[in-house]
């Protein structure tokens, strides 16, 4: 089974809608226009999200059966950016992600665990 991006989105301002995006830049400190934030990029199930109270997420992803807690410590390849998963955020679904190398993602892109090892 496979992940794959299904929704983008950058929150430049505080408590303003978001701006939805087909594709981004993946900066090092979250997508090009976003409002900088706990972490760089916030990754959320599409079955975590709510029409009348969807998660501020950036990345919106159809996990294709994978628990996204579960990748907490893995490298995924999105796109061409690369991200390490960090961590759960407390209030709120889905994960938190760092960037390690930048790139472009766009919706329908696929996302690929990837063993640095």
């Amino acid at each position: 089974m496979s992940m794959r991006v299904a929704h983008l989105a950058i929150y430049p301002e505080k408590g303003q809608p978001g701006v939805d995006l087909s594709t981004a830049t993946v900066e090092a400190d979250g997508l090009t226009g976003d409002r900088r934030k706990k972490a760089a990029i916030h990754l959320v199930a599409i079955a975590d999200t709510d029409v009348d109270d969807p998660p501020r997420a950036n990345i919106v992803v159809d996990p294709g059966g994978h628990d996204l807690e579960s990748l907490v410590g893995s490298t995924l390849l999105v796109g061409s950016a690369r991200l390490v998963v960090t961590q759960r955020p407390n209030n709120c679904p889905g994960v938190y992600a760092d960037v390690t190398e930048p790139g472009h993602v766009s919706v329908g892109d696929d996302l690929e665990t990837v063993d640095d090892a």
